[in-house]
């Protein structure tokens, strides 16, 4: 019987930590921006009219085109809902979204799931829309993924969220969309080939996209990955804490010990010798919103 109490990975609480800088996307935006005005132009019908060609109204006709109203710019629309991408592990941690969908019946790591749309008088890299956002998505992809709040955090299953670049925004959009993905180890997303909406609310989903582990927690060989990946070893619940200041290692460390004991002996097939292990929040994975630790065991 042995237990282990390894600092807690970063997971994040039903959505996947988003880590690139609004200022990359101000600069991607701008470079997008500069790239379709090289791009863009205008043509003229007027023909070349030779020395004895016979133009009746020529100054009028002059008049007229340049005085004609030049079509007004618009932004992209928004991505439909329900629609399905085929994203990289950095492409779900940028804030914008340059992939056109693909179909749902094919390859793909994304799903959209809802879109959404916000002030006018609102910046798009303003605090917000990023509060928005970030508690609209989560909120939403609770009700979509299904299952209980135990359920998402002990799942790979996560939500992200996009909005329009600078540019899109100046030019009028004001949407927002909420993506579901999994995440299949800490390199890669997982391709989607269970379905997700209502995933987590039956067994099957539960087990398909559950949070598992190529060794056990603290050794040199863990890493977390989806349950539908060779894995080793899974989670069994979390430790839960009252939201608020974090209560020190000390106390985190010491609250799970038993209740980790009891999950691994629950589940264990010879109950006088089994392992378990217990993973405590740190406290940068409490600040970001994780204030729980995790039990784990041998599968």
């Amino acid at each position: 019987m042995a237990g282990r109490e390894p600092a807690l990975g970063v997971l994040g609480e039903d959505r996947l930590v988003r880590a690139a800088p609004r200022a990359a996307a101000v600069a991607v935006a701008l470079a997008l921006g500069m790239l379709a005005a090289g791009c863009s132009g205008s043509t003229s019908s007027t023909a070349d009219a030779g020395p004895s060609a016979v133009l009746p109204s020529s100054t009028a006709t002059s008049a007229a085109t340049s005085s004609a109203p030049r079509p007004t710019p618009r932004p992209d629309p928004p991505p439909p809902e329900r629609a399905c991408y085929r994203l990289g592990y950095d492409d779900a941690l940028a804030p914008t979204i340059s992939k056109k969908p693909v179909p749902c019946t094919g390859r793909h790591t994304a799903v959209n799931f809802y879109v959404g749309t916000y002030a006018e008088n609102l910046a798009v890299d303003g605090a917000a829309v990023h509060r928005l956002v970030s508690t609209q998505c989560p909120k939403r992809f609770a009700t979509f993924a299904g299952g209980s709040l135990e359920d998402r955090r002990l799942s790979l299953l996560r939500t992200v969220w996009f909005t329009p670049t600078v540019q899109q925004a100046a030019l009028g959009a004001r949407w927002y969309s909420c993506v579901a993905l999994a995440i299949r180890d800490s390199r890669s997303l997982a391709v989607l080939t269970a379905r997700v909406a209502g995933a987590l609310d039956d067994a099957d989903g539960r087990a398909h996209y559950g949070l598992c582990a190529t060794a056990e927690p603290g050794s040199a060989g863990f890493e977390q990955r989806i349950c539908s990946a060779p894995h080793s070893w899974r989670s069994l619940q979390t430790v839960p804490f009252p939201p608020g200041h974090y209560p020190g290692v000390a106390r985190v460390r010491s609250a799970g010990q038993t209740i980790c004991k009891d999950a691994g002996h629950d589940v264990a097939s010879d109950p006088l010798s089994y392992r378990w292990s217990y993973q405590w929040p740190t406290l940068a994975q409490w600040r970001g919103g994780q204030t729980y630790g995790i039990c784990w065991a041998p599968s």
